[in-house]
């Protein structure tokens, strides 16, 4: 049933003044249609069914209750104890709820407490600490939580809030989470977030809630197109490389930007391919600790680096019986394309083009957030050209319709708009990178398996050295861990410097006036320099041999030897 309501304001929301100077503090001018239209009902106690799209402040849906209902609670309370439960798929999302939860309770002091046991330390020690001070909100996954049991007290628990639910039992926290069920009381508020209603949601829909409110905000999957547009390039995989390099050492691509593969091993053989040009980035995957994504993630948001290549692999559509070697050497509670808050990114590269159209979708969903604008470039070959085209329908079909609100109903089959094409054809002609192309594929093919195995190896020991051994030092040291860069050379393969320049002669004609228009967009040419020449730099710049009369002296020695 479609409802047509009023769009409520912060201050309309009936929320503590503290909250309302916290939500002023952030910038926040007016709350988003699934704020507006869940604060009221989450405030009223209802259980509650919240979906909608990454993007649309999901987190501060149910954040802004919950603390509400805190402060009301602390008012006649005569115990502290653990009143709210926030399950997240993935420890990142832990840390970034917690965040959010934290920002928002800023203007509180301390009677508003928080502990996230999955995102914030591995130490067991202090995961228990935390919770034996029973903070009023606990962050964490269903299986961090089931492990400390025996330690929180789940009994007073008023509100459980569950982030991501589609993933929670896709993840494989079914078994977990039901579990967890068994040891909270038997009333409590509960409220699933998702993006997606999926056959999981319906199912714990079932564990959980009573008599709820489903609330599905029917809006296209992604922003429109003025704010994100969406482009590709029709590439084999030969072409690949030689389009990238192009494309970065021309600085076609200007601002942070994510590059998505499929795999690990492809995000080495791209960041060591892309090292030979002099172009640093940091990889992300789920085989890293814990600890150093997050650390990664944050330095991202702050402008360290540019560029970050980010695995998107799919680990949920492995058979049940995987290999024991996967699942002890990768994180399953890790996912780049799905939840993390990428902050300021300006472009989505899927240098693999994604294996189905909900992988695109949750792609492009880190770059164009809030007000900001952004782009989604994607290599499509001959063989990706049926996702391709399913990703364009889904598109089509997804902007086609006006935001609105339902409640407690599904969404209908939106119409299909006629039209131009959503994803776009690059203006990028193929024989302008035909100069690249033979540096790229030599540095392509010295990216060899081995070099990506050995780079692989190195950078999770230095990782987990990093976040092992110094983490006592860092946790004293804070601002020494801003100088831990992820962004360092590999070195497994040999670096030629002269790579790093892009000489005039294969400047595409078209670029060679900007190119002179803006000196400092390329690379100045390294000069090479001889062994005599060198030399006499050394003694310029001697301080004890500076005068006019000394080089004289110099250069008149040798003719006075010579004249004896």
């Amino acid at each position: 049933m479609s409802q047509t309501q009023k769009l409520l304001q912060f201050h309309e929301l009936e929320l503590d003044q503290r909250i309302l100077k916290a939500i002023a503090q952030l910038g926040w001018v007016q709350p988003t249609l699934i704020q507006s239209t869940a604060i009221p009902l989450l405030l009223e106690g209802k259980d509650v069914v919240v979906r909608a799209r990454t993007g649309s402040g999901k987190t501060a849906t149910y954040a802004l209750p919950l603390i509400q209902k805190i402060l009301n609670s602390k008012m006649n309370a005569s115990e502290q104890c653990v009143s709210a439960l926030v399950l997240c798929p993935t420890k990142e999302l832990c840390r970034q709820s917690r965040q959010v939860i934290e920002q928002l309770a800023e203007s509180c002091g301390k009677v508003v407490r928080v502990a996230d046991i999955a995102g914030s330390s591995n130490d067991v020690a202090t995961q228990r600490h935390a919770l034996a001070e029973r903070p009023d909100i606990v962050v964490a996954t269903p299986s961090k939580l089931l492990a400390h049991a025996d330690v929180v007290d789940l009994q007073h628990i008023e509100t459980l809030v569950v982030d991501e639910a589609d993933l929670i039992f896709a993840f494989g926290y079914e078994k977990d989470f039901k579990r967890l069920i068994k040891h909270l009381p038997p009333i409590y508020q509960a409220v699933l977030v998702s993006a997606t209603i999926s056959d999981d949601v319906a199912r714990m829909k079932g564990l959980c809630l009573h008599n709820a409110v489903t609330l599905k905000l029917e809006e296209p999957d992604l922003v429109s197109l003025d704010q994100l547009s969406h482009q590709r390039i029709l590439a084999e995989e030969n072409d690949k490389p030689a389009i990238l390099c192009a494309l970065l050492k021309l600085t076609l691509i200007q601002g942070k930007s994510i590059i998505f593969v499929n795999n690990v091993d492809r995000c080495y053989k791209v960041r060591l391919f892309l090292e030979q040009f002099g172009i640093r980035s940091c990889v992300l995957n789920s085989e890293l600790p814990a600890n150093i994504r997050i650390h990664t993630i944050s330095q991202f948001n702050r402008g360290v680096y540019d560029i970050i290549i980010a695995s998107d692999e799919h680990l949920l559509e492995k058979p049940a019986g995987q290999k024991a070697k996967d699942k002890s050497q990768r994180d399953h509670e890790s996912s780049a394309s799905r939840g993390i808050d990428f902050q300021g990114v300006n472009n989505v590269i899927n240098f693999d083009f994604p294996r189905d159209v909900t992988s695109y979708i949750h792609r492009a969903g880190r770059t164009a957030r809030g007000n900001n604008k952004g782009s989604v470039l994607s290599f499509v070959s001959i063989k990706e050209l049926p996702v391709n085209q399913a990703v364009e329908e889904r598109l089509r079909c997804s902007l086609g319709k006006e935001p609105h609100l339902t409640v407690d109903a599904l969404s209908d089959e939106p119409q299909k708009p006629a039209g131009e094409d959503i994803i776009k054809l690059y203006q990028f002609k193929m024989e302008e990178v035909e100069a690249f192309r033979y540096r790229a594929q030599d540095c392509w093919r010295a990216a060899t398996r081995v070099a990506v195995h050995d780079t692989r190896i190195r950078e999770i020991k230095s990782e987990i050295l990093n976040c092992e051994k110094l983490k006592g030092f860092f946790e004293e040291n804070k601002r020494d861990l801003l100088a831990l860069r992820h962004d360092k050379p590999a070195r497994t393969i040999k670096v030629q410097s002269h790579l790093s320049h892009v000489p005039d002669y294969i400047l595409p004609s078209a670029l060679k006036r900007v190119a002179l228009a803006r000196p400092n967009t390329l690379a100045a040419k390294p000069t090479r320099t001889t062994g005599a020449k060198s030399a006499y730099q050394r003694q310029s710049k001697d301080p004890l041999m500076v005068s006019e009369v000394d080089y004289g002296k110099r250069r008149g020695a040798p003719k006075r030897r010579k004249a004896k």
